[in-house]
């Protein structure tokens, strides 16, 4: 394989911050959003990342933007490396095929997590408390079950440290009722549709998250949307409920990470080469399967 991209380096482009997985550079009223090869999990950043893998998750967040964009705009202005400006053209072996130019927006500190089936953290609060972020759920549900209805269970954003998973009326309390019926609406929307589209091709979309911000008065998507990153994607020939199922994401890295002792916190450990490989395998199945 060939090398990862762990950190991108435009000296003469100011950098806007680094994410766990973005580099964003300001470009006065836009953005230029570049995904790396770096992979996270438990909100901590592995050292060595999983090389190919943020042009994965560009071709995805690309398609998936055309495709739900009659339900949602979105901050995309071109991924194009021809329509970017001119002072970007020396960095074109960083960012040519792993970055878009998108518009500024006012981002809403919200992580819009929509659930279809029982699973993760979502399986472990429900075995607790029966609910999911204060929504009650029927009794006797198993394991990656698939809910009644698709439900809204946001977390906080936080800079550092784990996210926080909060109920509905946190959020309420936080951004106002307009706004946070309104995110909730539109996850929920762009959720659906593209679960209906996944199962056409045989996957079933779990789960996933979204971001939003403002510009000029409207919401709309941005980040990255519907990625191996971001959601979990099953084999539907393959879906069992009442246990953990395969999957195309990185809940094959949380697993392994599971089976050492770890506390969760900084620093992470190093992937051996097999599991940065098989990552890349899944990444790059569910790519071809979902958008080719």
């Amino acid at each position: 394989m060939s090398d990862a991209l762990i950190k991108t380096s435009m000296p003469d482009v100011p950098l806007y911050a680094r994410g766990k997985v973005r580099d964003v550079y300001d470009l006065g009223d836009k953005l230029l959003i570049v995904a790396t090869d770096r992979i996270s999990a438990f909100d901590c950043v592995m050292p060595n990342g999983i090389p190919g893998k943020g042009k994965i998750l560009t071709e995805m967040s690309l398609f998936w933007f055309d495709y739900v964009s009659d339900v949602v705009p979105n901050h995309l202005i071109s991924a194009r490396f021809d329509d970017y400006p001119e002072n970007l053209r020396e960095y074109r072996d960083q960012i040519e095929g792993r970055s878009m130019l998108v518009k500024k927006a006012q981002r809403i500190d919200v992580e819009c997590i929509v659930r279809g089936y029982l699973s993760g953290s979502g399986w472990k609060e429900y075995m607790n408390t029966g609910a999911v972020c204060g929504i009650k759920l029927p009794s006797g549900l198993k394991e990656s079950e698939k809910l009644p209805e698709s439900i809204f269970t946001p977390s906080t954003k936080e800079e550092s440290g784990h996210d926080l998973n909060v109920s509905f009326d946190v959020i309420v309390d936080m951004i106002g009722s307009k706004q946070a019926v309104e995110i909730r609406d539109l996850s929920i929307a762009v959720y659906e549709k593209a679960r209906a589209y996944g199962e056409k091709k045989d996957i079933i979309i779990a789960d996933t998250k979204f971001e939003f911000g403002v510009v000029d008065g409207q919401t709309i998507l941005i980040d990255e949307i519907l990625s191996p990153d971001s959601s979990r994607f099953w084999p539907a020939r393959e879906y069992e409920t009442g246990k953990s199922q395969k999957s195309f994401d990185k809940q094959f890295v949380r697993d392994y990470l599971n089976g050492l002792d770890w506390d969760k916190t900084p620093p992470a450990p190093e992937l051996p080469a097999y599991i940065v490989e098989k990552t890349f395998e899944k990444y790059r199945e569910v790519r071809d399967l979902l958008i080719t």
